[in-house]
């Protein structure tokens, strides 16, 4: 959720679970209310957390980098950015056309496969194009990269040996996202800015 809406939840979140303690560990801004239930907050880009236990010192801690990248990719489309803190400096969105899987068997179902797998390559290789062009060309120096949509399509595009530079500073941040389109990744910056809250339950609390 976005940094600012933090305070008014754990509000809301004691008001529904019960008196609220709240501490950080590991890094993260830790709520335990009475009826056991626990939410931990983290903050965006890997980032820890060492400041007081109070959610409005947690929401002012949320820093984004100068510069940092956003990459998603999924068979048949892709969508990339260069940000400056929130604001999109370059980007681009694309799509290839991905074939759907085949009922049929045999040799066409083999042919259906080779063909469908180039047809994915040749989406990937063009997805590490324009990340190089947007990301490495031009000596831009990307302080974070946020990745999201199928792991292994990321990972195809981030094999490529020209993006190894932007491959070392990912973020352990995962973006679950549909196709790529221009909503999506506006959306997605979003998310890549926000604090992440996670839900649980004490296991003494049943």
């Amino acid at each position: 959720m976005p940094a600012q809406r933090l305070p008014r939840w754990v509000e809301n979140f004691g008001t529904r679970h019960g008196a609220v303690e709240l501490s950080v560990v590991e890094g993260r801004l830790t709520a335990c209310a009475a009826d056991g239930s626990v939410a931990e907050a983290a903050l965006p880009f890997d980032r820890a957390y060492d400041g007081p236990a109070t959610a409005a010192s947690f929401a002012d801690a949320v820093a984004i980098p100068s510069t940092w990248g956003l990459l998603l990719v999924r068979k048949g489309g892709f969508g990339i950015a260069r940000l400056d803190g929130s604001r999109v400096l370059e980007s681009k969105i694309g799509q290839r056309h991905v074939q759907g899987r085949t009922k049929a068997g045999g040799q066409s179902q083999q042919r259906f496969a080779r063909r469908r797998d180039n047809q994915a390559r040749q989406a990937y290789e063009a997805a590490a194009g324009h990340a190089h062009r947007i990301l490495v060309e031009g000596g831009h120096h990307i302080g974070a990269l946020v990745c999201g949509g199928d792991r292994p399509a990321v990972e195809a595009v981030l094999s490529e040996t020209w993006l190894r530079r932007v491959a070392a500073v990912r973020s352990g941040r995962w973006l679950s996202v549909a196709d790529p389109r221009r909503s999506v990744l506006d959306a997605a910056v979003i998310d890549a800015c926000s604090v992440l809250v996670t839900l649980s339950q004490r296991p003494e609390a049943g």
